[in-house]
């Protein structure tokens, strides 16, 4: 049940009974939805992720390759990420009929912008990704994914949720600017030199207020709501003070809102630019860069998505309440089957692996429990497409209001772990705070992992771990070590 239902009156609850061949399919009525949550879940991710079809291209599109070619214009990038996002939310919907939305992952598409691009060509380099999502899918239909997923301990698991909440509540502050690097020391600091000095920071600050107080009164659409109505403030702030972009002619204006000036737009239809779609190659990064270094890439980049998708997956069924007891959510073989064709799909089209999305946990918290909620969401990525520019009138600031409240809710879940047990309270400790503080899901579950093992081996319990969590162990070795690895390598 979600946060704002979860104390509502006895008769608002619905029947488990299927009201159609519709309800049947998704299962809505089963796991305690309706359409109207789902409808409301599907929007609410919709516009805490929509995000990435301004800022995948601006990632993407930095950077040249070994050529010194750029990968395409923008709004091709922006077409094929949104093309991308549609069609494998939906995929998932259909197939996983989970609420997990998909998208190019933030972590993958640096390493393919700034690791893998300028050692080939661009199209060599999402020829990787394609390899990548071939590799994933075969683990999946072999059994060998699921397999791994269920080795990992279900305390561990519980810690991965909690430490995704955290590095989602981080995303968020930093994404509005309540939290920025600082100077010199301390490395993290309160917004502009330890102070909330812009327009943009009170925008944010009273959209989280609103928001927390909306889900406190246990408002149906709390956190939509919130998005919505930071939105409208931001708009007016900006037609009133001219407060601007963080960035203004190359220079930084630390006091202007990120990634999107909150304004109207004077153009709301654009047809889209497919032309990357097909603009990849599976064998150039082989030859190329050499079949050892193309060997290591494209490990890196399976090992980043295969457990970044398990945490992510884990985390919002955990919101949702939606675990089963094998800690696992239902169909994860579908979900994680699924997983790898997209990024397959996402190497296809250009747009970098397309994996599944932490910001899904907004959309459960505001009620989504099936895969009918993708359905919304998908829709509207497909529209981004043709109306780019409503997608940019959506600044941080009012966004990551959502990205702190589900940080809060996903935290909840840290009574499920023993800390008085230190064979898994000190992995779980590791886990959690990694996340945040690496800015990365799959550093946490590796130092997870990596300190379980080695806890249970120095105590004499080596008996107890999963054999195949060791050889996932070993993998994280190598995925830390890749840094030396590579220097070897290129030597």
């Amino acid at each position: 049940m979600d946060i704002v239902d979860q104390v509502s009156q006895p008769g608002s609850q619905p029947t488990s009974t299927p009201r159609n061949g519709f309800d049947r399919f998704f299962e809505i009525s089963k796991r305690g939805s309706t359409v109207s949550r789902e409808v409301r879940g599907g929007l609410a991710t919709f516009f805490t992720m929509a995000y990435i079809v301004v800022l995948n291209p601006l990632i993407l599109g930095s950077t040249m390759d070994a050529d010194g070619k750029k990968l395409a214009a923008l709004p091709a990038v922006a077409a094929s990420t949104a093309l991308v996002a549609g069609l494998m939310t939906i995929l998932m919907g259909v197939v996983g009929r989970f609420p997990l939305a998909l998208a190019a992952g933030l972590g993958v598409n640096a390493i393919v912008a700034f690791e893998i691009a300028p050692q080939m060509t661009w199209a060599d380099a999402m020829g990787l990704v394609v390899i990548e999502g071939v590799i994933i899918s075969i683990l999946v239909l072999t059994g060998l994914r699921t397999a791994i997923f269920r080795s990992v301990p279900t305390q561990l698991k519980t810690a991965i949720g909690v430490g995704i909440g955290l590095f989602l509540a981080l995303i968020g502050f930093v994404d509005a600017g309540f939290v920025r690097g600082g100077a010199s020391a301390p490395p993290v600091t309160l917004g502009i030199g330890g102070k909330l000095a812009s327009w943009p920071a009170l925008v944010f600050v009273v959209g989280l207020l609103l928001t927390l107080f909306l889900v406190v009164r246990r408002v149906k659409g709390a956190i939509l709501i919130g998005i919505i109505t930071s939105t409208l403030l931001a708009i007016i702030v900006e037609a009133i003070a001219k407060v601007g972009p963080s960035f203004v002619n190359g220079k930084p204006n630390p006091k202007g809102w990120s990634l999107n000036v909150p304004k109207l737009p004077s153009n709301v239809f654009d047809i889209p630019d497919l032309s990357l779609l097909g603009k990849f190659d599976v064998l150039g990064s082989w030859t190329r860069a050499g079949w050892l270094v193309a060997l290591m890439f494209a490990f890196t980049l399976v090992l980043t998505d295969f457990f970044d998708t398990m945490g992510t997956m884990v985390a919002v069924a955990q919101e949702g309440d939606m675990l089963e007891e094998n800690g696992a959510p239902p169909r994860a073989r579908e979900i994680l089957l699924v997983d790898g064709i997209a990024a397959a799909a996402g190497g296809a089209a250009g747009s970098s692996s397309a994996t599944s999305f932490i910001e899904s946990a907004a959309g459960v918290a505001e009620g989504a429990r099936t895969g009918a909620a993708n359905l919304v969401t998908g829709g509207l990525f497909l529209l981004a497409m043709f109306l780019a520019p409503l997608v940019t009138i959506v600044p941080f600031e009012a966004a990551s209001t959502a990205l702190v409240v589900v940080g809060f809710l996903m935290m909840t879940a840290v009574r499920g772990i023993d800390w008085s047990d230190y064979e898994i309270a000190i992995p779980s400790f590791l886990t959690i705070v990694l996340m945040p503080f690496t800015y990365s899901i799959s550093n946490g579950i590796g130092a997870g992992v990596i300190s379980y093992v080695f806890l249970k081996l120095a105590s004499g319990k080596g008996r107890q771990v999963h054999p195949l969590l060791y050889a996932v162990a070993v993998m994280f070795l190598l995925y830390f070590l890749r840094g030396p690895l590579e220097t070897l390598v290129s030597h």
